[in-house]
């Protein structure tokens, strides 16, 4: 029997998602991208899950669409030729998703690995976006989501270039929060998943939308929006609940002073 496509781990709240074709570079195929839509369209209606970690098995994250799938079949990126979107499906998850870049993240690969919310990299991670030389454009927001992450000049000369990025120029211009050795990126993900996990979780998963939609508008609609939200919040907030907050806030603090 063949080994799943994508594997599931459970860590109490954490899910650790894994693309599991190492002989392919985990290349998204067909069949791997309709799995991940799934896999975490599951994990939405799952009330147990609060943050998911993904994470690809072997030598890369994923090289990207399956190109020579694509040769046979074709390929419209943004639609999926009107099958699979991989975008839409990982952005109709709800919680946070930690994305733990263990090697190559090429092309598709790259624009899966900005679906995350948070990037973690290996001292192996290494960035490419090649569509400018496949002859494919973008189609799942790497050519929006990469300026705004690391500025405009930096994201036209990768995507321009078709150069490689390694781990440590992407911590340094931005696009991953910290790199570490490779035994200790996938435990340092799911740590990281664990203390976002242990936040309120009606909070956690507000929080998340309203910073996601802000991004999406200009910077004055970002405001208005937060200022509606935070009003609606409010109403369910008492003074009991701010008190107890604050004393599990505080005893947090002690916990990681000693």
């Amino acid at each position: 029997m063949s080994e799943p496509i994508v594997l599931v781990e459970r860590d109490g709240p954490v899910a650790i998602v894994t693309l599991n074709r190492p002989d392919a570079l985990n290349a998204l195929s067909r069949a791997l991208r309709a799995e991940l839509v799934k896999t975490f369209a599951e994990l939405a209606t799952d009330e147990s899950v609060r943050v998911a970690v993904l994470t690809g098995a072997g030598r890369a994250f994923t090289a990207g669409v399956d190109l020579k799938e694509a040769g046979q079949t074709g390929f419209a990126l943004g639609a999926d030729g009107g099958e699979i979107d991989l975008a839409k499906g990982l952005a109709a998850f709800p919680w946070p998703i930690i994305g733990a870049i263990n090697g190559f993240a090429i092309t598709g690969g790259f624009e899966l690995a900005l679906m995350c919310d948070v990037l973690l990299a290996s001292e192996n991670a290494k960035f490419a976006d090649t569509h400018a030389r496949v002859g494919i454009m973008p189609g799942w927001g790497l050519s929006q989501k990469l300026s705004r992450l690391i500025g405009i000049s930096r994201a036209k000369e990768l995507s321009f270039s078709g150069n490689f990025l390694d781990a440590e120029t992407a911590e340094r211009w931005g696009l991953v929060n910290r790199v570490y050795s490779a035994d200790d990126l996938l435990p340092s993900a799911v740590k990281l998943a664990h203390e976002m996990a242990s936040c309120d979780a009606v909070l956690l998963r507000n929080y998340k939308r309203v910073i996601d939609d802000g991004f999406a508008s200009s910077f004055g609609d970002g405001m208005r929006l937060e200022v509606k939200r935070s009003a609606a919040h409010a109403e369910s907030v008492t003074a009991e609940s701010v008190e107890a907050a604050r004393q599990a806030v505080t005893a947090r603090g002690r916990t990681l002073n000693d």
